[in-house]
């Protein structure tokens, strides 16, 4: 019952991320600019004035190539599905348990890895913005730390280029 209860509260996390990958804003000439007008095209909404700079430019195109879609997470992700429905429907009780387990930890794992690659991602982004901020007019303001009326889970941030401060 854990376990299900474990997969279900995992699942529901991935609309929470959307809601903070979609609607992230960024201030130019005291105009909010939508950054990623939909989840396929991460940080299309400041390409135009990105491209400005060649190096500003180069560091989106890398944020862009490594947002996309990894296929063997995806397929990783699908094989842990597998392992616990088969576990969940099959009638021994020690295989079950070990299908549980098993699904249950490719999936954390699948997922803490996607997530720690696209925060880690996410400083092309922010290096992209630097780029442009020291050599072009208009400044481009993002404070990627800062969710405007969204609801967010601390627990939705989980990467390892987490930066502590004391």
């Amino acid at each position: 019952m854990r376990t299900i209860f474990t997969v279900i509260l995992f699942l529901t996390s991935f609309g929470l991320q959307a809601i903070e990958t979609c609607s992230r804003v960024a201030v130019i000439n005291y105009q909010e600019v939508l950054i990623d007008s939909n989840s396929s095209e991460k940080g299309e909404g400041l390409r135009y004035h990105l491209e400005k700079d060649p190096i500003a430019k180069m560091h989106l195109d890398t944020y862009q190539k490594n947002s996309r879609m990894v296929w063997p997470s995806a397929i990783i992700g699908s094989a842990g599905t597998g392992l616990i429905l088969y576990g969940f429907f099959n009638s021994n009780s020690e295989d079950r348990r070990i299908f549980l387990i098993s699904g249950g930890a490719t999936l954390l794992v699948n997922y803490l890895i996607a997530r720690t690659l696209e925060v880690t991602n996410e400083v092309n982004l922010n290096n992209a913005i630097e780029e442009y901020n020291k050599r072009n007019l208009p400044k481009i303001f993002f404070n990627p730390e800062e969710t405007t009326g969204q609801f967010s889970l601390p627990a939705s941030k989980i990467g390892l280029a987490q930066q502590w401060s004391f």
